[in-house]
C-alpha cells in the first residue's frame, strides 16, 4: 500500500514544517516494532449480498507483526503529531460453511488463502490544558483530535484454482479524546492516549498506555500497549474488528 506510506511522509513533512516557526519546540521520532492479535468481522458484498466473515474461525489470521513510527512536535501547550501504522494479517484455512465474498461463492472445504490489510495514517493536535512540563516531575493532560484515515483492503485465495476476490476502501475518520504524561523529568515516564467518534456506521476507537525509559536526554526506549477498535462500512467493504496487542521501540529527542 504505497499510498499509505506516501501520506504518512506528507503529514511528517507538513509536522516539521509548522515546527520550523517556533524557537522552543522539542521534537520526538519514535520507530518501534508491533504485534498485534485479530477479532471480529468483515465482508465484501455485491448487490447487497456478502457473508460476514469471522477473522478467527473462518481465516484464521495470524497476528500482525509490522514497524510502526510516530513522529511528535510539542509547541508548549501545544502537540502536533503525525504517526504511521501499517497492519498485516495472513490466514490459510478450510472453510466449514459457503462464503459470498465480492459477488463470489467459495464453497464448503475450500482452501482459503486471505489477507486483511489496513494502513493507518494518524495525524492528531492536542492542547494540554494542565501543563506542568518545566518541574522535576512533569504532568500533562489535554485534549486531543485526531484524523484516522484508514486504507483497508481484504482478499481471499481459492488454493485449488487461485481465483482472487479483493475488496479495498479509504476511509478518513475523526476522533476526539484524551492525551497525557506523567514523567520524572525525561529519565522515565508514562503516556497515555484514548481517541474516539463514530458517525454513520463508520468509527474508530484507539487507545494505549506507553512507558517511556531515556537514560541518556535525548535517546531512549519505549514500550506498550495498544487496543484499536475499527468499524468500516462503504460500499464494497465491511469491517467491525478489534486489534490488540503489545508494541516497543526506540526514541529520539532533539
Amino acid at each position: 500500500m504505497a499510498k499509505g506510506l506516501q501520506a504518512a511522509i506528507t503529514a511528517a513533512v507538513l509536522v516539521l514544517g509548522v515546527s520550523t516557526a517556533y524557537g522552543d519546540e522539542t521534537i520526538a521520532l519514535k520507530v518501534g516494532y508491533q504485534v498485534l492479535s485479530p477479532s471480529g468481522e468483515l465482508a465484501a458484498e455485491t448487490n447487497g449480498i456478502g457473508t460476514n466473515v469471522n477473522l478467527e474461525s473462518d481465516l484464521d489470521l495470524a497476528d500482525s507483526e509490522e514497524m510502526v513510527a510516530e513522529l511528535g512536535v510539542s509547541l508548549g501547550d501545544f502537540k502536533i503529531s503525525a504517526g504511521y501504522m501499517p497492519l498485516s494479517f495472513q490466514g490459510n484455512s478450510l472453510l466449514t460453511r459457503p462464503i459470498f465474498f465480492d459477488g463470489e461463492l467459495y464453497n464448503i472445504g475450500t482452501p482459503i488463502r486471505s489477507s486483511v490489510d489496513l494502513d493507518i495514517i494518524d495525524i492528531g493536535f492536542t492542547w494540554y490544558f494542565l501543563n506542568m512540563d518545566d518541574t522535576p516531575t512533569r504532568l500533562q493532560v489535554g485534549v486531543e483530535v485526531a484524523a484516522k484515515i484508514t486504507d483497508a483492503e481484504a482478499s481471499l485465495v481459492d488454493d485449488l484454482t487461485k481465483r482472487t476476490e479483493t475488496a479495498s476502501a479509504t476511509v478518513p475518520i475523526p476522533t476526539v479524546g484524551l492525551r497525557g504524561r506523567v514523567a520524572l523529568a525525561d529519565f522515565v515516564g508514562v503516556n497515555g492516549r484514548f481517541g474516539y467518534l463514530g458517525y454513520g456506521d463508520n468509527h474508530f476507537l484507539d487507545a494505549d498506555v506507553q512507558i517511556e525509559f531515556s537514560p541518556l536526554p535525548l535517546v531512549g526506549i519505549y514500550a506498550g500497549y495498544r487496543y484499536l477498535d475499527i468499524a468500516i462500512d462503504e460500499s464494497d467493504i465491511y469491517v467491525d474488528s478489534d486489534f490488540s496487542g503489545f508494541y516497543g521501540g526506540a526514541l529520539i529527542r532533539f
